[in-house]
C-alpha cells in the first residue's frame, strides 16, 4: 500500500439550547477525523435520547483507521444503521420513548477525501475559495415537493410544512434510506455541519461571513451559533466547523456537545446495545420486507397524503380568507348605507342656480353618489334678496327638519320685504 499522506484535520463542535427551548435535543461530534451532528427529532420524546444515541455509537468509527474511503464511507452507513437498531431498542425497553428520532449529519477524512453519510435535514457544508456549497439534500416534505416541480425553492423557503422530515433514524424504519457520498479535499478547505436550527434562520450569505471572516474553526462555530441567536433563532443549534491542512492548524481534542455530552442514561445505553439485532458491517444491505415492517415515511403513498392535506389546509385559509374579506365588505356596506340614511334626516337652504332652494342631505358626494337633493324651489332670487341674506344662503343654512328651512326661507322672503 502506498504511502499515507500526512493530514491535520482541525475541528471544533458547539451546541445552544435556543432562545425559546428548555432542552438541548441537538448532539455533536468533533474527533481527529470524524464529525457528526444530529438533531433530535422536535416536539417528540426523547429527541434528546435519540441524538446521543446516534452520535455516541457513530463517534465509535472515529477509533478506526481506513485503507481507502469506500472502507469509511460504508463505516459511517453501518454505524448509522446500528444507532437506528439501538433507538428501536431502546423504544422497546421504554415504550414512553415511541416516535423519538433524529437527523444525522457524518463526515470523515481519509487522506484527501472526505467519506459522508447523511439523513434528515441537518447539512453539510463546503467553503472553498470563498465560495459556499451545500452537499447534502434535505430529507423533507418540501424538499421533495421542489424536486418533483411541485414548488419553487423559493415557496418551499416559506411552506408550512416545510420542517415535515421523510427519513430520520429512529422506531419507524428498521432499516432507512442512508445518503452516503465520497468527495475530494484540498489544503485550505473549511467544512461545516450544522442542525436546522441555523440555516433555518440564518441566511446564506451571512453563513458564508461567518464561516469566511473567522481565523480558526473554534471562532467560526461560536460565530454561526451567535448568528443564529442574534436572528432569533427559538429551535437548537448546532455548528462543527473543521479545517482541512490550514496553515497553523494542528490536532484538536475530541469533542461532544449538546446532549450526547449530558451523559447518556447507562441503563437505556445498555439495552440499547443488548437488543442490536445484527453485527454492524451486516446491517446495511438488510431489508424489512415482513408484514411487521414500520410504516415507510418516504412511501409516495405518504407524500401524497401529505399533499392532499395540504391542499385541503390551503383551501380552508382561502375559504378563510375570503369570508373575512366578505364580512369586512359587508360591514363597510352596512355602514355606508347607515351613514347616507342619517345625510337625509339632515336639511340646508342654499341656491339651486339663480333661485334660492331647500336641500335634503348634507353638502358633499362619495365618488360619485351626491348626498343631497334639491326637495323644494322658492321664488326668491339672488336679486330679491339683501346682501346680508344673500351671503348666508351662499355659504348655506342648515336645519334640522323640512320645516325649519321653510323657516329659514320665511325671514329671508320678509328681511327683503317680500
Amino acid at each position: 500500500m502506498a504511502d499515507r499522506v500526512t493530514t491535520i484535520t482541525t475541528g471544533a463542535a458547539v451546541s445552544h439550547v435556543g432562545r425559546v427551548r428548555t432542552q438541548n435535543q441537538d448532539s455533536g461530534y468533533a474527533g481527529s477525523s470524524l464529525f457528526v451532528v444530529a438533531d433530535g427529532m422536535g416536539g417528540h420524546a426523547g429527541g434528546d435520547i435519540a441524538s446521543a444515541i446516534a452520535v455516541r455509537r457513530i463517534a465509535e468509527t472515529d477509533r478506526l483507521d481506513f485503507a481507502t474511503p469506500q472502507e469509511a464511507e460504508f463505516a459511517l452507513q453501518s454505524a448509522m444503521i446500528a444507532a437506528n437498531q439501538e433507538i428501536s431498542a431502546a423504544v422497546e425497553e421504554r415504550p414512553e420513548l415511541t416516535g423519538m428520532g433524529t437527523t444525522v449529519s457524518a463526515l470523515v477524512r481519509v487522506d484527501d477525501v472526505i467519506a459522508t453519510a447523511h439523513i434528515g435535514d441537518s447539512r453539510i457544508y463546503l467553503l472553498r475559495d470563498g465560495e459556499l456549497s451545500q452537499i447534502t439534500n434535505d430529507h423533507t416534505f418540501v424538499q421533495r415537493l421542489v424536486e418533483t416541480g411541485r414548488i419553487t425553492p423559493e415557496e418551499a423557503a416559506v411552506h408550512p410544512r416545510r420542517s415535515v422530515l421523510m427519513r430520520v433514524l429512529g422506531d419507524i424504519d428498521q432499516s432507512p434510506e442512508i445518503d452516503t457520498s465520497i468527495l475530494g479535499t484540498v489544503p485550505g478547505d473549511r467544512w461545516m455541519l450544522c442542525s436546522d436550527g441555523l440555516t433555518s434562520y440564518v441566511p446564506q450569505e451571512r453563513i458564508l461571513a461567518a464561516m469566511a471572516d473567522q481565523r480558526t474553526p473554534a471562532d467560526a462555530a461560536n460565530a454561526l451559533v451567535g448568528e443564529a441567536l442574534e436572528h432569533g433563532a427559538p429551535d437548537n443549534v448546532t455548528a462543527i466547523v473543521l479545517d482541512i491542512d490550514r496553515p497553523g492548524s494542528g490536532p484538536s481534542a475530541a469533542q461532544l456537545v449538546g446532549s450526547a455530552a449530558s451523559g447518556l442514561d447507562p441503563e437505556l445505553a445498555a439495552s440499547g446495545r443488548a437488543h442490536s439485532r445484527l453485527p454492524a458491517l451486516l446491517l446495511h444491505p438488510i431489508r424489512t420486507t415482513t408484514p411487521e415492517a414500520r410504516f415507510q415515511p418516504e412511501s409516495e403513498d405518504y407524500l401524497d397524503a401529505l399533499i392532499r392535506e395540504d391542499r385541503r389546509r390551503l383551501w380552508r385559509r382561502r375559504l378563510t380568507w375570503l369570508a373575512a374579506v366578505a364580512l369586512l365588505l359587508i360591514a363597510i356596506a352596512g355602514a355606508a348605507v347607515l351613514g347616507y340614511r342619517y345625510t337625509q334626516t339632515r336639511y340646508y337652504v342654499g341656491f339651486d342656480g339663480d333661485r334660492v332652494a331647500i336641500y335634503q342631505g348634507v353638502q358633499g358626494t362619495i365618488g360619485p353618489i351626491r348626498l343631497s337633493h334639491v326637495v323644494q324651489e322658492t321664488a326668491l332670487t339672488r336679486s330679491t334678496l339683501t346682501s346680508y341674506a344673500r351671503s348666508q344662503i351662499d355659504e348655506t343654512i342648515s336645519a334640522s327638519s323640512l320645516e325649519a328651512a321653510e323657516t329659514v326661507v320665511d325671514n329671508a322672503k320678509q328681511d327683503s320685504g317680500g
